[in-house]
């Protein structure tokens, strides 16, 4: 007791001593070349977790003690430490360190700096994204980077977008890129249950996207580079760093502001008048525009929770994360709860990192039925949504359309889905210790997902004898992935040579389950055969990167893959890149030129497609059983289920993509204004696509199949500005655009030169098709008859030219004509802040592509109402008032219309509030404010070219809360 007195009289007076000798100190940190303030610099008391951050002004306050050290870090800044000894206020300015100012980018199993580049590599970081209540992570890139289109599948609720590298290079196989998240290769075919694999990702939990382009950066990944390569980096937190804990919110309202343009019920009455073929008994007494009733205003909300610490030698972040997004169709819901977490540690005197990522994710659909979308294109605009008894009214007939709001009704319609994943990657980096620059690096990933779902729909209203439909789904995916690879970096002296050779090994996995059980012609639930896909790949891969004088650069890589895709002849690829590049502003010649940077490269390489959308086992002569009796031979009372042979192609081989590139990268006024110029060429061999085969050949009419090749070409230009900089004003401006062309070149399953490949299905008739697959044209080539126009311009029905001249309209008249791709698109974005203001706006624009109007063509017509298979009348296009036309005409090029646009994507403006503790931004942005576009469509930006039955996007205003504490 006497001691703990004594220990307690001691604290009484040391206490107030101590708290007497604090101080809370203030300043400035500053760039030293140009005494710019500097936000975000860490400031931390040595030896202590105490710790504060710059505001967006260069101020920080802090407590310290007489004789602390204060420590100032800054990435591309050298760090600085202080002695406290009084000083007010202390206002600090750092050196920039050149070592660090040469950005650093990703490259595959491994980095590189921005200067020392020899392929095509973009990177893109979060103070470049595009704002607002983004779900899809695919979203921020758009229009952000040359060579690279993101379309948006539409307005669903977590709909994702199709991303397309330098155009793709396949035909009907993966087109799409593979995205590698923390070193984790994702499945390019998805994850069953979602709309979008990739809205596991948290955009808010990205550092950047790295995107490899061309061959020689992406050869490195071998088998599945051929569509390029997106690598994603999350954040991680910062070494040395406070506690900091941030919430952000983004509350958003989203809406319909177009609309199919069909009959109003007062023009379906008018053309009533003049046609005798009308039944105006089967009219209603109303007037509805069915497309306002099934859309509607919908809300969603993101936020976001982080708190992040960094020690010396060890840092965390954890991000919780709760998405609720209404789409605009009634009933459309996405919701998304996760955790985010990431966790770095250092030993060995910083000679071993160990870094663990790890993100549990949950996401729930209810799937509104889409098919109301064309149901309230067709319904009769004279009908009310209710009958007098106050049910939804219906037209009797067993052909007729539902009511479009009848399925939307929950009672009547249910499809959810929930879909459990986690996602973990493991990675070890070790320095050797008795080899300087020797390095080991191992990454161990793991992506899992589990699916539960189930639909189910009433009876058909209109038909009697139907029944209630159930289907119960679900399965799991199973990525799993072990790579390893040395690096070792010398500085050669004696020829003056930075010499970085990597080799390694890598092993993935890929498992899918799937099962269902459905309700057959009985009523009765009955399973549907489990599906069990599964694929592996193993590779070894090395590269070897050479800086001579810091002036001559050479890159070679090699990649060798073994896929279980392929039969034993043709299990393994190679897949060699080579690259060169000339820093022509570190030659003598060029010391004293407006140059700051200018170097010359050029790349070739090899890469594969191996995707064959979920057809793992094409080389193979597999059986399927038949399931319930069906397809069975009988046996007196006893049913033998049968076995029935699916078509396959022994010799079935990679898919491989050779590819050159040449560009430019230039900088001026001490790289105040950069910019780059690509050139590509590209030529795939071996396209792997399903396609028809002559009956009898095979035993099926479909084989997928290598078919021939295609030829693509590119010109990619970017400039970035740094157009003002000053300390209350800067003026940031990216803009890009991408010239393109692309054909095939040979189709292998003929020796007929006119040999073509019909696709695009489209409505209207039953299989037919508006493009075609051939030799000399773009893959999305429309295949149409040439409309005939009478002398005031008017389309004249039926009338199309006779292009053979033997004086009847046939297929052999129809041509090719325009396509879906364009010849160029573009990105325009600026960035502006004044003082705390910040204010930044991005264009997206499309050149060149056409879109086929297929809801106009199957709809813009008499017959479309008069011929209906039934006693009622649905609806038209309005365009049926300006060409009259009686009957469908669909493959006249009438319908395929330009589809050039210029989109304002995202406008935000914001304002930043800092307190002494903690700092608040506002912020208000909205998203697909307008197009100017000639297209009178729904909207012009289709990826397929074919515009039927799409989900509109919508126009979001978002309002934005973040505190950071």
């Amino acid at each position: 007791m006497k001691t703990f007195l004594n220990s307690l009289l001691v604290l009484t007076f040391l206490l107030p001593a101590t708290l007497f000798s604090q101080a809370k100190v203030t300043g400035i940190v500053t760039d030293e070349a140009n005494a710019l303030p500097l936000p975000g610099v860490n400031i931390l008391v040595k030896g202590t977790t105490t710790g504060a951050s710059t505001d967006f002004d260069g101020n920080y306050s802090i407590t310290v003690s007489q004789g602390d050290i204060l420590v100032f870090s800054y990435l591309g800044y050298k760090t600085k430490e202080i002695t406290y000894t009084g000083q007010s206020p202390l206002n600090v300015a750092l050196v920039q360190d050149a070592g660090q100012l040469d950005e650093v980018v990703l490259i595959g199993y491994g980095s590189t700096t921005k200067q020392d580049a020899t392929g095509a590599v973009e990177k893109v970081g979060d103070e470049e994204f595009n704002r607002g209540a983004i779900v899809a992570p695919e979203q921020l890139l758009a229009g952000k980077a040359a060579g690279v289109r993101i379309t948006s599948g539409g307005g669903a609720a977590g709909e994702g977008s199709e991303i397309r590298i330098r155009g793709g290079a396949s035909l009907t196989a993966n087109n799409s890129p593979l995205i590698v998240v923390d070193g984790l290769p994702l499945d390019q075919r998805g994850v069953q249950g979602v709309r979008n694999s990739l809205n596991a990702i948290n955009p808010a939990d990205i550092e950047d996207f790295v995107v490899l382009k061309d061959a020689s950066a992406t050869a490195i990944y071998g088998s599945r580079a051929s569509n390029g390569v997106i690598l994603i980096t999350t954040k991680k937190g910062k070494t040395n760093a406070p506690w900091a804990v941030e919430y952000d919110l983004k509350a958003s309202l989203q809406s319909v502001n177009d609309y199919v343009d069909v009959l109003t019920a007062d023009q379906f009455i008018d053309i009533q008048s003049t046609n005798p073929e009308f039944d105006p008994s089967l009219n209603g007494t109303a007037n509805t525009n069915w497309q306002e009733e099934i859309f509607t205003t919908g809300v969603g909300a993101i936020h976001n929770l982080t708190v992040s610490k960094g020690y010396e030698n060890f840092n965390f972040r954890v991000n919780l994360n709760h998405v609720s997004q209404e789409g605009t169709l009634l009933g459309d819901l996405y919701e998304r709860n996760a955790i985010n977490t990431a966790f770095v540690h250092r030993f060995l005197d910083n000679d071993l990192k160990l870094t663990l990522t790890a993100k549990g994710i949950k996401d729930e659909y209810n799937f509104a039925d889409q098919g109301s979308i064309g149901g309230a294109i067709a319904f009769d605009p004279t009908q009310s949504i209710f009958d007098q008894d106050g049910n939804y009214t219906q037209l009797g007939d067993p052909l007729a359309p539902v009511n479009p709001l009848f399925y939307l009704d929950n009672n009547n319609y249910q499809n959810r889905s929930t879909t459990k994943r986690a996602i973990a990657n493991f990675n070890i980096d070790y320095k050797f210790w008795f080899l300087e620059g020797l390095r080991f690096n191992l990454n161990a990933g793991i992506d899992y997902s589990e699916n539960d779902g189930a639909e189910f729909r009433v009876a058909n209203p209109n038909n009697a004898s139907g029944f209630n439909t159930t289907n119960l789904y679900g399965g799991f995916d199973k990525n799993k992935s072990l790579d390893f690879y040395f690096n070792y970096k010398s500085d050669i002296q004696s020829i003056d040579t930075d010499l970085d050779v990597t080799v390694g090994h890598a092993y993935q996995e890929f498992y899918k389950l799937n099962e269902n059980t459905r309700t057959n012609s009985e009523g009765a639930l009955a399973p549907v055969p489990t599906i069990i896909n599964r694929n592996a790949l193993e590779s070894y891969f090395a590269r070897a990167s050479f800086d001579i004088s810091d002036k001559y650069l050479v890159s070679l890589s090699y990649r060798r893959d073994g896929s279980s895709r392929f039969g034993p002849d043709n299990r393994w690829g190679n897949f060699p890149g080579a690259s060169i590049g000339w820093k022509l502003s570190n030659e003598e010649f060029l010391a004293e030129s407006f140059f700051s940077n200018l170097k010359l490269r050029a790349g070739w390489g090899v890469t594969g497609q191996q995707e064959l959308n979920n057809n793992n086992y094409g080389y193979l002569g597999i059986y399927s059983p038949a399931v319930n009796n069906q397809v069975s031979v009988q046996f007196g009372d006893e049913f033998v289920p049968t076995l029935r042979p699916d078509a396959f192609a022994a010799d079935l081989k990679w898919e491989e993509t050779s590819q050159y590139n040449v560009a430019l990268d230039f900088g001026f006024f001490d790289n105040r204004l950069t910019g780059t110029i690509d050139g590509y060429y590209r030529e795939t061999t071996d396209l792997l696509a399903q396609v028809p085969v002559p009956a009898g050949s095979n035993l099926s009419d479909q084989v997928t199949t290598n078919i021939g090749e295609t030829v693509s070409r590119g010109l990619e230009f970017s400039l970035n500005g740094e157009i003002i900089k000053s300390e209350n004003l800067n003026w940031n401006a990216n803009f890009n655009i991408t010239l393109q062309d692309r054909e095939i070149t040979k189709l292998n399953l003929s020796d007929d030169p006119e040999f073509s490949i019909p696709v695009g299905g489209i409505s209207g008739g039953t299989g037919n098709t508006i493009q075609l697959y051939k030799p000399g044209l773009d893959p999305s080539t429309f295949f149409v008859f040439r409309q005939v126009y009478d002398a005031n311009g008017n389309a004249i029905e039926g009338a199309y030219v006779d292009v053979n001249g033997d004086n009847q309209i046939t297929t052999a008249d129809r041509q090719a004509y325009k396509k879906a791709t364009p010849d160029a698109f573009m990105g325009f974005t600026n960035n502006f802040n004044y003082k705390n203001f910040d204010l930044s706006f991005t264009f997206r624009g499309s050149f060149g592509n056409y879109v086929y109007n297929n809801v106009a063509s199957s709809r813009g017509n008499l017959a479309s109402i008069l011929d209906a298979a039934g006693n009622y009348q649905p609806n038209a296009h309005q365009s049926v008032l300006t060409t009259g036309f009686r009957d469908q005409q669909l493959f006249s090029d009438a319908y395929i219309q330009r589809a050039d646009f210029v989109r304002l994507d995202n406008l935000s403006i914001g304002y930043l509030i800092p307190f002494e503790k903690t700092q608040l931004r506002l912020s208000l942005t909205g998203t697909n404010l307008f197009v100017i576009t000639e297209y009178d469509g729904l909207d012009p930006e289709i990826s397929s070219g074919i515009d039927n039955n799409f989900y509109p996007r919508s126009t979001n205003y978002v309002l934005g809360l973040n505190f950071s504490f």
